[in-house]
């Protein structure tokens, strides 16, 4: 498919910059293809009405980490200043980046990392240049390991807000726990899981009167997520991979929910990408533990997921692709025109949206 046919005009005013607080008020679009009304205006403290007991939300449990870090390279007695977005870890000394300006680094140049140019004789977390991908990130071998590795990016790591809001203000300590679920676990991501940011405690005791269930995966979000897509047609954009992982239990579990005709519904894209990687042609969900790099757009047929609660995303995304592909082209325009005129918040900190699919029953 042509990517421009993913495109659609997007006032700034949209664009949230902070989180609804408390973080359960902010509004839900809910898209109903097979309804007898496509749009229903609602909010996210109303998503236990929309679900039945026995049914069971899948939350994405990565957590963020301080993954922007500011660079400099020495060479020849020239330094050079480099913007670095860790992307996906790459062992227990190692990460894959983006970096900005590449063409400053050489493979086998040094990169020390600290806050100004002026700590530099002091900075104790340096990385050697392994490897530059024709894909554009770049390989570092840092001069520290696991545990302290984590230690140090955190000591001197910047949140990595998405570029629509960094653009616009910079990062402060609200957002070390604005940009970060209630439940976040497992360090390695580089971006929120951003739907369940919308989650707390009150939430989670209203799904739980209702009796729906609660289960926790894992995929590590990398910055990939937030590059364009270059290309025109969907079928030459190539996806980075992401690390992910769901246990045996949890993948019984979930097996159970659909096989009693209960709805699997996934809190975020990312959840639903490691579930739909996960599942066999015949929509049974199998334990995982290894990077994906699915994309999924119109045609994909969903072999796990009955419903997916998720943000807006951007004009030309993936992530718009894949709504697209759940609940229809067409429905997710109109979805998308009514919460630009009815001023829904949009992006990472924005309001949410909960999809049922296009050609199955949406209760």
């Amino acid at each position: 498919m042509r990517v421009d046919e993913f495109d659609f005009d997007l006032p700034n005013d949209n664009i949230a910059l902070r989180p609804a607080s408390p973080r359960d008020s902010a509004r839900m679009l809910v898209v109903m293809p097979n309804g007898e009304q496509l749009l229903q205006d609602s909010g996210v403290k109303d998503l236990a009405s929309y679900l039945e007991p026995g049914d069971a939300l899948v939350f994405n449990d990565t957590k963020v980490i301080p993954a922007q870090l500011l660079g400099f390279r020495e060479r020849d007695g020239v330094i050079a200043k480099v913007g670095v977005t860790l992307h996906q870890r790459a062992g227990a000394d190692g990460w894959r980046a983006f970096v900005r300006p590449a063409k400053k680094l050489k493979v086998g140049d040094t990169v020390k990392f600290c806050f100004s140019a002026e700590e530099l004789e002091s900075a104790y977390l340096s990385a050697r240049v392994e490897e530059k991908s024709e894909a554009g990130d770049i390989l570092f071998r840092f001069n520290l390991t696991a545990n302290e590795l984590d230690t140090a990016i955190a000591e001197v790591g910047h949140i990595p807000l998405p570029p629509y809001i960094a653009s616009k203000r910079a990062e402060d300590e609200q957002d070390r726990s604005d940009y970060q679920t209630m439940y976040a676990k497992h360090k390695g991501a580089v971006a929120a899981p951003t739907a369940g940011l919308h989650f707390t405690d009150a939430l989670f005791q209203s799904l739980e009167e209702r009796g729906v269930e609660k289960h926790f995966v894992t995929l590590h979000v990398g910055a990939g997520t937030f590059l364009p897509v270059k290309v025109d047609n969907t079928d030459d954009h190539q996806m980075h991979d992401e690390w992910g992982e769901i246990s045996a239990q949890t993948a019984e579990k979930l097996n159970a929910v659909k096989a009693r005709g209960n709805k699997v519904v996934c809190v975020g894209t990312t959840s639903l990408r490691i579930l739909e990687s996960a599942t066999r042609d015949d929509g049974v969900i199998q334990a995982i533990s290894d990077s994906t790099d699915i994309f999924i757009t119109p045609g994909y047929r969903f072999r796990a997921v009955d419903a997916l609660m998720t943000n807006f995303h951007l004009p030309k995304s993936t992530l718009f692709m894949l709504v697209s592909a759940f609940s229809g082209l067409d429905e997710m325009r109109q979805a998308y025109e009514h919460a630009i005129q009815t001023n829904y918040r949009f992006y990472s900190y924005g309001d949410s949206s909960l999809l049922f699919p296009k050609g199955m029953p949406s209760q």
